[in-house]
């Protein structure tokens, strides 16, 4: 490091306060972090709401170039540390981005396993994605001159959404995936998995208000 002259001639002051970091909680424990690895927790997905579902998997919503910058950060980042994690080029700025944010939760000590003493069992964030093992996400389009299309729900792939007599969403018929996949696989006919797996939400019927249903990736 190079000082300027001027800060050369300058007398010395001596330094008074030794503060030491703030104390991060790290698996039920107060650590002042002062190096790299002092550092311990267990990330979260990305988003910045992932902290509050308690999610521990690298999970992407954009286009599929996020697919597979996250499959590269699921093969690179295990084994780094904090800082070689936030330096690696995953290719997708998106989840360049997507590390930093996780970077930011870690170091400030937001981690899942922030406040559970000893931490928490690897794998344990597989039980937030339910039996299908699938991320529960929704997929909506919207636009001022046509209205909603309902297109993913947590329930599944969405096949109709129903009208009342204002031409307002009232309910939904999905088709749950994940179910439908896991049937088709232990040998049922395919038409009689998909009825199986058939769901509605909300008023459906006539009866319920329902005064017709449009196919949201048609109509």
């Amino acid at each position: 490091m190079i000082y300027s002259k001027e800060v050369q001639e300058m007398c010395v002051v001596a330094k008074g306060p030794k503060h030491g970091p703030a104390p991060i909680p790290e698996e039920g424990k107060w650590v002042k972090a002062t190096e790299i690895k002092d550092i311990s927790g267990m990330t979260h997905g990305i988003g910045w709401c992932a902290p509050q579902q308690g999610t521990c998997l690298v999970e992407t919503i954009g286009c599929s170039g996020m697919t597979h910058s996250a499959a590269m950060a699921a093969e690179i980042l295990p084994g780094k540390t904090i800082l070689e994690a936030l330096n690696t080029d995953l290719v997708c700025d998106a989840i360049n981005t997507a590390m930093r944010e996780l970077f930011l939760q870690i170091v400030y000590g937001r981690t899942q396993s922030a406040f559970s003493e000893g931490g928490l069992t690897i794998g344990a964030g597989l039980e937030d994605l339910g039996k299908g093992l699938v991320s529960q996400c929704g997929t909506l389009y919207s636009t001022k001159a046509k209205g909603v299309r309902y297109l993913q729900l947590t329930e599944g792939y969405i096949t109709k959404e129903f009208l009342d007599e204002n031409n307002e969403v009232c309910g939904y018929e999905y088709v749950h995936m994940g179910k439908f996949m896991d049937a088709v696989k232990k040998g049922m006919d395919a038409n009689e998995a998909l009825k199986s797996v058939t769901g509605t939400y909300g008023r459906t019927t006539k009866e319920q208000g329902a005064v017709k249903s449009i196919d949201p990736r048609k109509n």
